[in-house]
């Protein structure tokens, strides 16, 4: 793997895509672990599942790439905490289960801790010198809310106000606060394709007209566009006369546009897709270099326009998309095949997600809070 691999020329006009080789060679999968996802904001679950004062819910952060055993707890006050699941002793599971308690005790020797993470007791350790120390309470990540939605990270790179701004500007007018969610449209979905492959397809106008026969129907293919942003972009799905739009306030910068869809992809893996109906999350976990699981999460705020407009049918577009990637998967394994080229006018977010991806894969691991999370072999 060399760095140069990763050089994404900053005009669209003369830039080439990223080389086939990093979709397919597993060595710029492992690098991609800790030089992006360690040092991202990903989501960790729902508001609502820790609102109760002792509630606490593990998680597994990135099953399958960064795969850090986490908790959320919800102490007395109802603070909202995400820590490490790991005891600090002999690195057992603490949490094995979501449910009540008033401290967290591993079953291996008896260890005990608050619902803040700090250090209570350990049986056996009276004699035992300098202890307890900081090393003995759980590490404590970063932990945000959009919604009803929690978010944290390894070593962000970013401030959370940061990367989710462009969102909260552009959706302010909606109650996101009420969002529920829908486990009944709730689903993940296997694909036999690189994340990165996964993305450029989300991230690209191109392929509507082409892959997605029935949303080009509803959509006004010629008012499509990008919007770039410093952590991510907006896709705006602008309905055809007839189709549902956002009702938006006069002072939106929309206002003027029949908003059908409003389609964010934040760096580098998150995809908040809101329709009138509400929020259709989509998170892309990679699972191996050829492998990548998205979980699409509804969050409903009026159900009765589920099935009507550019969002309805998520679930038909999601198998046109994934035939797509697939295939492009088999073909970037080509050794006829290098990079391309983007279309200046349809293809801004992937050139886009390709310079954000470049800049973190020449950052050395050693410039970022991520250092020291690098996994021990």
């Amino acid at each position: 793997m060399t760095i140069r691999d990763f050089e994404i020329d900053k005009d669209i006009r003369r830039a080439s895509t990223l080389p086939a080789r990093v979709y397919s060679d597993p060595e710029y999968f492992e690098a991609q672990k800790d030089r992006v996802f360690a040092r991202s904001w990903q989501y960790v679950g729902d508001a609502a599942a820790v609102k109760a004062p002792g509630r606490v819910a593990p998680l597994t952060l990135l099953e399958g790439c960064l795969s850090e055993p986490l908790v959320i707890t919800s102490d007395d006050e109802g603070t909202v905490r995400c820590l490490s699941n790991v005891c600090t002793h002999r690195g057992s599971i603490i949490v094995e289960g979501e449910g009540h308690a008033r401290n967290l005790r591993c079953r291996y020797h008896g260890r005990r801790f608050n619902l803040d993470g700090k250090f209570v007791s350990m049986p056996e350790f009276d004699t035992t010198v300098g202890f307890p120390s900081e090393k003995d309470n759980l590490p404590q990540l970063p932990l945000e809310r959009f919604g009803p939605l929690l978010f944290s990270g390894l070593a962000p790179e970013m401030p959370f106000d940061d990367w989710i701004a462009p969102v909260r500007e552009r959706v302010s007018f909606m109650p996101i606060d009420q969002f529920a969610r829908d486990a009944t449209t709730t689903q993940d979905y296997l694909i036999s394709a690189n994340w990165a492959l996964y993305c450029d397809n989300y991230l690209e106008e191109f392929h509507i007209p082409y892959v997605h026969a029935g949303l080009a129907e509803k959509l006004d293919y010629s008012g499509y566009r990008t919007e770039r942003f410093r952590w991510g972009n907006l896709q705006l799905g602008i309905a055809r006369a007839g189709e549902p739009a956002f009702d938006l306030p006069q002072s939106h910068p929309n206002a003027s546009d029949r908003v059908g869809a409003f389609y964010f992809w934040l760096f580098p893996n998150i995809m908040f897709n809101f329709y009138p109906w509400g929020l259709s999350l989509n998170v892309v976990a990679p699972q191996s270099v050829g492998r990548t699981k998205v979980a699409f999460l509804s969050y409903v705020w009026n159900p009765g326009l589920r099935e009507s407009g550019v969002g309805a049918g998520l679930h038909r577009v999601e198998m046109e998309d994934e035939e797509v990637v697939e295939s492009v998967q088999r073909g970037v394994r080509s050794r006829l095949y290098d990079r391309g080229r983007y279309s200046e006018r349809r293809e801004v977010g992937t050139h886009h997600f390709h310079e954000l991806l470049a800049d973190f894969m020449r950052r050395p691991v050693s410039d970022s809070g991520a250092s020291h999370l690098t996994p021990r072999e």
